[in-house]
């Protein structure tokens, strides 16, 4: 999946106070664009070396660290020549050669956008403060006090025999299914919330829930946290218009086309189309 990038080692720890060395990486993005250095037929992610024009007073955040290597997010937009940059569509993370540059881009575009929607207090409306010794945003007036959000969400491979469950989602392109899926709600447990996603989705009842593993999805700012279920194909289909367009029953020799094993639901699908997937 995305997330598993070893040799390559992604450490999260906030690091208060870190002034940007000339090796740190720089992360800019521009709407859903992020800003890469071209290297031939591959995109590097810049460093301040690569940006001169990058100084003390350059307003940045420090996110994480890739190899030891602290990255910032810069909120300025840096002079950028175009023979050496580029701005990348931020879903290029499917397709990058470099998984560590995916999961560094997407990761920082979850906090870039957390950032963004918490410059001013959603309590009393004052302008935010960074909290100096941990990754938070806190108000100076009333005190409030806001971390990074994390949308708990169940993905869920429901089988039958050697058949799968797949649907497809009102904004897939034409053809292109995947697994139930939705966000967790008030006062629900994961496991209630697969029962009762898939009985809005596709009118199934499931038994045999089993946890299978959780990936972070930064692009929803999500925690995806799959299941496996059973359920018996004799009951009707009956989907929801409002998010499913379409939705059957498919054997592991007639598969769709359905997401790439980067995401926890391409790599579940994935398994049970070689037979792995218990």
């Amino acid at each position: 999946m995305i997330q598993d990038i070893y040799p390559n080692r992604f450490d999260n720890h906030y690091l208060p106070g870190q002034p940007i060395g000339e090796k740190d990486i720089i992360l800019y993005y521009n709407d859903n664009t992020l800003l890469l250095k071209t290297d031939g037929d591959e995109c590097e992610l810049p460093r301040k070396r690569d940006l001169p024009e990058l100084s003390g007073n350059t307003e940045a955040t420090f996110l994480f660290t890739l190899n030891d290597v602290s990255c910032f997010l810069v909120w300025n937009r840096p002079v950028a020549e175009q023979s050496s940059f580029t701005y990348k569509e931020i879903s290029f993370f499917r397709t990058a050669s470099k998984k560590e540059v995916a999961w560094v881009s997407i990761v920082g575009y979850h906090l870039h956008n957390w950032y963004a929607e918490h410059r001013f207090c959603g309590k009393c409306g004052a302008k935010m403060e960074h909290k100096p010794d941990e990754r938070a945003m806190m108000c100076p007036e009333c005190h409030a006090l806001f971390f990074p959000k994390i949308s708990p969400a169940i993905i869920v491979a429901i089988t039958c025999g050697d058949k799968i469950l797949l649907a497809r989602n009102n904004n897939f392109r034409a053809g292109w299914h995947s697994l139930v899926a939705g966000y967790a709600d008030v006062g629900e447990t994961l496991e209630e919330t697969v029962i009762r996603e898939v009985k809005e989705e596709v009118g199934l009842d499931v038994k045999n829930i089993r946890y299978y593993k959780s990936q972070p999805w930064p692009l929803s700012g999500s925690l995806m946290v799959g299941f496996t279920a059973e359920a018996d194909d004799r009951q009707p289909i009956t989907i929801d218009h409002n998010e499913i367009a379409s939705a059957g029953w498919f054997t592991r020799d007639n598969l769709p086309d359905h997401p790439s094993g980067v995401s926890i639901g391409g790599e579940m699908i994935d398994k049970f189309e070689k037979g792995e997937l218990h």
